[in-house]
């Protein structure tokens, strides 16, 4: 198993807006949604999302925070591309301020008054453990 450090995956990383969100549902099963985290990609192991305080994704997160998140390149497994699936804690922040650092203008076509919007909700993910595929190298970083 190869042995890349977080650096290096997030370099492979820069420019992968759309991560797969993964949370437990209350009936225990595994609930997934394609997620934006804006732009933000300069991956130190945590990533931030924005959705609605009604979203079932804030209910998953307030009965279990841990999440799973997907991330792929645009190339293929055995080009240049890269594979991360990433295991973490949510966190779910309802602060203008830490909105407005995460706020993004690509954010607008969703939320028609920004950090204004009635009932947003940011999502903190902090990994704890990534694993990558890249090509025939493969490996894992706890942080």
């Amino acid at each position: 198993m190869s042995k890349k450090s977080l650096a290096e995956i997030a370099k492979e990383m820069a420019g992968i807006d759309i991560a797969i969100l993964s949370t437990h549902t209350e009936a225990g099963e595994i609930a997934n949604r394609p997620m934006s985290n804006n732009g933000d990609v300069d991956y130190d192991g945590t990533s931030y999302y924005f959705t609605y305080e009604k979203a079932r994704t804030v209910a998953d997160i307030q009965r279990n925070p841990k999440v799973a998140l997907g991330f792929s390149s645009e190339a293929g497994l055995f080009s240049k591309g890269i594979y991360v699936a990433v295991e973490g804690t949510a966190e779910l922040i309802r602060d203008k301020a830490a909105f407005q650092q995460h706020w993004t203008s690509d954010l607008d076509k969703w939320f028609d008054n920004g950090i204004d919007t009635p009932g947003i909700v940011l999502i903190k993910v902090r990994a704890v453990r990534a694993t990558y595929w890249s090509g025939r190298e493969e490996g894992e970083v706890t942080l």
